[in-house]
């Protein structure tokens, strides 16, 4: 479903967004305490009122990255920010006015521990979900429901159901979707991947991912709840837990917080990394709307301990191609992507691209070639595309299947057993334990959609 254009306001008198509150109250009878949703979008290019307003729903260590990032947009203002932890919310907040205020264009950002209050807000067109992974999906469609465009910080979701949820309701409601995979947006990643789709490094054979890896923690004392955190809706759908800190996220500042190693708030290292390179490999591939055909893994997991997530790792995944995907820490993998074919190789990671023969970083891809989808600006493509109606560069059901391979690749690990993968319907062909490891229960009074 695309959203319509509509026409520009009269010139002599413009249609502010004030202005249509009012027309639009006075047209059902006066009711000017309706809370009418109009996003600014509806106005057109050319009105007065034309900036796009983001709310910011998560505010902790990436959270605080992304809202910094997406200040710097003359045709965005944040009008609102959300989390469960209020003392990140008000900091956020006063960076949010304090932002506008040193500009001359005043303060006034709002402040909110639900997200769905946010998302009820008149006049916010988009979202920034920067929540912990097992939030992701109830916040996205949620926020798809509610007629935002979404950028959603990867991994996609916490499980295959999620993912799959979140790309149908996004095609459903037809609004702009970008997860946070900014690799694609990389000049470096991007030329790699056309090297390999042309043909450059002669049939692609292998690909060796090499990604870090997580610690463990033992068990963790019991402590009391901050004043400032609302833990219950913290923990939201996952299973009820006792707190700790570090469980949840530093008290005092935005280290690395402890729920991303721990299974019921997120995958560990296959997930976090491997949203970024997998993706990559995906699309170099070609295989962005498939996935792999066939799922070996191994991996080391704590008996017990808070934190629950593997360590040390390795995945051999094999497409309907041939092409294996070799997926592991450091002690298996140099860091990065290595694309090896039968006519050279091009390996790259964050900042750097090297290749052999050299004379391959200076390969031009001739017209009639294959050119993937051009970005040099991961949040900068998020905003146009909001302006342009269009797709991402990276979109909903990209993102799904991206993490759908990681979900697999840690599903693989826990079973310990060669695991062949259906991507046609998305499900796997020869174990039930796995297929059901596909979906989570979620506690009581969350919910999402049933599948369609």
């Amino acid at each position: 479903m695309t959203k319509k254009k509509h026409q520009p306001a009269i010139p002599n008198r413009p249609l502010t967004r004030r202005r249509m509150i009012q027309k639009t109250a006075a047209a059902v009878g006066g009711f000017s305490m309706l809370p009418l949703i109009i996003p600014s979008h509806v106005l057109g290019q050319n009105a007065p009122s034309n900036r796009i307003h983001i709310g910011c729903i998560g505010v902790g260590r990436m959270g605080l990255d992304d809202l910094r990032d997406v200040l710097r947009f003359e045709s965005v203002r944040v009008t609102a920010v959300c989390d469960v932890d209020s003392r990140r919310a008000d900091y956020a907040r006063r960076l949010v006015d304090d932002y506008y205020l040193e500009r001359g264009q005043g303060g006034g950002c709002r402040t909110f521990g639900d997200f769905r209050e946010l998302l009820a807000y008149p006049d916010i067109d988009a979202v920034q979900i920067c929540t912990p992974d097992h939030w992701h999906g109830i916040g996205a469609v949620t926020a798809a429901q509610a007629g935002k465009d979404i950028l959603l910080q990867k991994p996609l979701t916490l499980t295959w159901h999620e993912g799959r949820v979140i790309s149908d309701t996004v095609r459903r409601y037809g609004v702009v979707f970008q997860v946070g995979s900014q690799q694609r947006s990389d000049k470096n990643f991007r030329h790699a991947c056309e090297l390999v789709r042309n043909g450059r490094i002669g049939r692609l054979h292998t690909v060796k991912i090499g990604m870090v890896s997580d610690s463990f923690i033992g068990i963790q004392p019991t402590m009391a709840v901050p004043d400032t955190l609302d833990y219950e809706m913290w923990l939201g759908p996952a299973p009820w837990a006792p707190y700790t800190e570090q469980r949840v996220h530093p008290q005092n500042g935005y280290d690395r917080p402890g729920w991303m190693r721990i299974y019921d708030y997120g995958l560990g290292m296959i997930a976090n990394w491997g949203a970024h390179h997998l993706d990559i490999a995906q699309w170099a591939m070609g295989t962005e709307h498939t996935g792999p055909v066939e799922i070996v893994g191994r991996g080391q997991f704590s008996a017990d301990g808070l934190w629950t997530v593997h360590e040390d790792y390795f995945v051999e995944y094999t497409y309907a191609n041939g092409v294996k995907v070799l997926v592991g820490d450091y002690s298996h993998n140099r860091e990065g992507v290595l694309f090896e074919g039968t006519e050279g190789w091009v390996h790259v990671q964050r900042g750097a691209i090297e290749a052999h023969p050299k004379s391959l970083l200076t390969s031009r891809i001739a017209p009639n070639e294959i050119h993937l989808y051009f970005s040099n600006d991961h949040k900068r493509n998020f905003i146009e595309c909001i302006r342009s109606r269009r797709e991402t560069i990276a979109p909903a059901e990209t993102g799904h299947r991206s993490c759908t391979a990681c979900i697999l690749g840690e599903i693989a690990m826990r079973l310990g057993q060669p695991l062949r993968w259906d991507s046609d319907a998305e499900r796997f062909t020869n174990c039930p334990t796995a297929n059901r490891m596909l979906f989570r229960s979620m506690r009581s009074p969350w919910t999402l959609p049933a599948l369609s």
